[in-house]
Parts: structure tokens; C-alpha cells; sequence
């Protein structure tokens, strides 16, 4: 059996330490981050958070043509890691790890430092199916837990794996990059983050980029051959 395309007809719960289904552990990091984004936005209250805000917000000018990246920001990471995991195990390890640590440490710093954003527009300049589902999205997510940008760290680290597979064609790597630069210039053209906030999520990205990439999933160092004399 391909280690990397497990059987997963196969699985039970009472198998899920084997090597070959370990990784679906990692899915209960998702329990976690639910349980404290559901804490975080119910009991911190916006008053409590302080706004962020630049210079650069203001010439950023509302735009509801961007919503399309923004809400396709949902099914690049669903697909990626739905991908991965039936697929890729190894790429699904890395990918659901790196999202791990960036939920830890965006969910420290919305509890030690609370953030919130008034970029909002009041009035949409326009009304059309575009605006309609913006409306949409603020209605249930609320403008506070917004530095560092997750919406940010997550698709750099969907790029990142996607981009070391070397099974993936240059072309896919490509379009999959340009996509990740509109989603996070969209969520300051929707007005969902600030500047601040995508560029916040840097430095978050860094450092799962070395935990990932360098401490829990080093790159094999190709042994030297023996010389057969």
C-alpha cells in the first residue's frame, strides 16, 4: 500500500495510533481552535480590544469585487487539506501543523493583546450580489481577533507546501501564488483587516515556516554512498 494514500476503509478509532492513520489526530487541532475563536469572540468584549489601524487603510479604497478571493480563501484551505490528507500525507502533516502553530499564536496574542478593526463602511457605496454577501460575512464575523491575519497565515502556508511538492507542475505554483497575493490584498479590500494585520502575520508565518520546515519535518539529508571496494 502507498504510504502516502492510506486505506482509509480500513480505519477505526481504535487504529488511530497506527503509523498509517496517526496523522488524523492532527484534526483535532481544529476542536481547539473553535473552542477558543468561539471564547474569544463572545467573551472580550470590542471595548476591551484595541483598534488597529495605518495610514496606508485609508488609501486602500472599498472593493466588493475582492469578496470573491476572500470567500475562496474557505475553499483553498478545505481543498488543500482534503487533498493532502486522502492523497499526501506527508504534505498533509506539514500543512495541518503549520496551521497549528499559526492558530496558537494568533489565539495568545487576541487573548494577551485583543485587537479590533473600525474600517467597515457604514453605507455599502453600491448595492449588488457582491455587497449582499459581504454583509453576509460581517454578520457573523465580528470585527475584533483581527491582528495577526490568519486569513493571511494560512494561505502562506498552503503555498508553501504546495510549492515543495516537486510532483506539482510550475504552472500550478504559479496560479496558486498569485491567487494567495489577492486574498491577502483582499482582506483589506473588503475591510476585514487592516495593513497591519496581513503584515503581522509575517513573522507568525516565519516561524512556522522553521518549526515546520526545519524542527518537526526536516528534509532527509541524502546519505553518502559506501564505496563498494
Amino acid at each position: 500500500m502507498n504510504s502516502q494514500r492510506p486505506d482509509y476503509r480500513e480505519f477505526r478509532f481504535s487504529r488511530i495510533n497506527e503509523p498509517r492513520f496517526s496523522h488524523v489526530k492532527l484534526l483535532a487541532g481544529w476542536l481547539g481552535y473553535f473552542s477558543l475563536y468561539f471564547l474569544t469572540e463572545n467573551l472580550i468584549p470590542p471595548e476591551r480590544c484595541h483598534p488597529v489601524w495605518c495610514p496606508l487603510d485609508d488609501l486602500i479604497p472599498f472593493n466588493e469585487f475582492f469578496v470573491i478571493f476572500y470567500v475562496g480563501w474557505y475553499l483553498l484551505v478545505l481543498g488543500s487539506l482534503a487533498y493532502f490528507f486522502f492523497f499526501k500525507v506527508d504534505s498533509f502533516k506539514k500543512l495541518q501543523t503549520y496551521i497549528m502553530i499559526t492558530q496558537a499564536v494568533a489565539m495568545a496574542v487576541y487573548i494577551l493583546w485583543p485587537s479590533r478593526q473600525d474600517l467597515r463602511p457604514e453605507v455599502f457605496p453600491r448595492e449588488n450580489l457582491l455587497t449582499a454577501l459581504i454583509g453576509f460575512i460581517y454578520s457573523f464575523d465580528t470585527s475584533t481577533g483581527v491582528c495577526p491575519s490568519l486569513h493571511v497565515a494560512y494561505s502562506m502556508g498552503i503555498l508553501s507546501v504546495w510549492c515543495k511538492d516537486r510532483d506539482v507542475a510550475l504552472g500550478w505554483k504559479l496560479l496558486l501564488a498569485a491567487d494567495v497575493v489577492m486574498i491577502c490584498l483582499s482582506v483589506c479590500f473588503v475591510k476585514q483587516h487592516s495593513a497591519l494585520d496581513v503584515l503581522a502575520a509575517l513573522p507568525v508565518c516565519v516561524l512556522a515556516e522553521f518549526l515546520v520546515f526545519r524542527v518537526f519535518y526536516p528534509a532527509g539529508r541524502a546519505r553518502p554512498l559506501k564505496n563498494p571496494g
